[in-house]
């Protein structure tokens, strides 16, 4: 004799689990290191960027998923933002040091 086999629960959209708005916590998180690090972060974060889209561009990527689309787009963007960082990193070191 065979036992039979347990009983599967129910798979329909009442068990669905509940939406997870984990992108907005990582929003939040990523605002919050922002303003702690500030110019600092941008700086990095946008160098970071802007040698991950130059390797991928190299390798043949021409359109991205980014909200500009073109790869030459994104890497203006995101030498602009660095160029921004750099000043606003200079201006925090000067003003910490009290030159300014």
């Amino acid at each position: 004799m065979t036992a039979a086999a347990p009983p599967t629960p129910s798979t329909g959209p009442a068990d669905a689990a509940p939406y997870d708005p984990l992108r907005l916590c990582i929003f939040a998180t990523v605002a919050l290191l922002a303003w702690v690090a500030g110019p600092f972060a941008v700086l990095f974060f946008a160098g970071l960027g802007f040698a991950g889209y130059l390797r991928a561009r190299r390798a043949g990527l021409e359109r991205s998923k980014c909200v500009l689309r073109d790869t030459r787009l994104v890497l203006a963007y995101l030498a602009v933002l660095a160029v921004a960082g750099a000043v606003g990193a200079t201006l925090t070191i000067l003003e910490v040091l009290g030159v300014r």
